[in-house]
């Protein structure tokens, strides 16, 4: 297929997507093809440009991302870190479009790996039980692929969980393990005493405002920013910004939503926005 040819079904699988209609799989493996290539050449630590919407934590509300794209301005006027867990309700919807969205605009869309993009939870939270068995395949293979942090500006760290004792990160391209500084990286928490601490959450550590602003000195950063935490106002503005992009976390939990826009200059600001309700039943392949 040439490009002129491809780019016109991009946008066609788009605009399709866009009125969450599922595409066929043979667009699904063509998309996953062109996004692996695309994966491939990013770092554990992408850059990104200002200005930029930093969100995350969509758990597959997809009717929300259409909110948040609105709210937030649509690519490429914008920058946008997505930092991790897609996987929810309309998790199939919701992840085939953001990787057509990568495809087409690869310059300005960012996809981190939240603990979601990983075989076992993604089960859990119903995904495989949406795809058909080819397409859980073509998924669940690109989630290795997702960079683990971005590097906003030079400045702001934006990555799913926490810090890590080791941050040394050698090969991503792999299932997120139970341990080590991956498991770190998507499972760890800010927390109320100083110090690493043991995570009851079972995976990762919790670290203290004393390893946060350390850390962030020692890298020249302005913030750490974060997902991985449910905040009921959709955001906390704290020495490791947590965003909430998922309003009405489930769909019964009447959290706010929020997204971080930062301008030319690296200035930051909130923009909160209310939870657009499910339509209908999701769509089951």
């Amino acid at each position: 297929m040439d490009h002129k040819t491809f780019t016109k079904e991009l946008g066609q699988c788009v605009m399709q997507l866009i009125k969450c209609k599922l595409v066929n799989e043979k667009r699904v493996r063509t998309l996953y093809e062109k996004a692996k290539k695309i994966l491939t050449k990013e770092s554990n630590g992408q850059e990104v440009g200002c200005p930029i919407s930093v969100c995350r934590d969509m758990h597959g509300q997809f009717h929300c991302l259409m909110e948040l794209f609105r709210v937030g301005r649509k690519s490429p006027d914008t920058n946008y870190p997505f930092m991790g867990d897609y996987v929810g309700y309309y998790s199939l919807e919701t992840v085939t479009l953001l990787v057509p969205l990568k495809v087409r605009y690869t310059e300005y869309i960012t996809i981190l790996r939240g603990n979601h993009e990983s075989r076992q939870i993604a089960q859990v939270y119903g995904f495989y039980d949406e795809c058909l068995r080819n397409v859980w395949k073509y998924f669940a293979d690109l989630f290795d692929y997702l960079p683990l942090t971005a590097l906003v500006g030079g400045q702001i760290l934006c990555l799913y969980g926490g810090l890590s004792p080791s941050i040394v990160i050698e090969d991503r391209l792999q299932e997120v393990l139970h341990e080590g500084p991956m498991c770190d990286l998507l499972g760890s928490d800010p927390g109320d005493r100083g110090g690493w601490g043991i995570s009851p959450r079972g995976a990762g550590y919790t670290f203290g405002q004393d390893i946060s602003e350390t850390f962030n000195h020692a890298n020249g950063l302005t913030l750490t920013s974060r997902a991985h935490l449910l905040v009921m106002e959709g955001y906390n503005d704290w020495n490791v910004v947590a965003i909430f992009s998922a309003p009405d976390y489930c769909y019964r939990c009447s959290s706010q939503a929020a997204i971080m826009e930062l301008d030319d200059t690296s200035k930051y600001s909130f923009f909160e926005f209310d939870p657009e309700p499910p339509r209908g039943e999701p769509h089951l392949t």
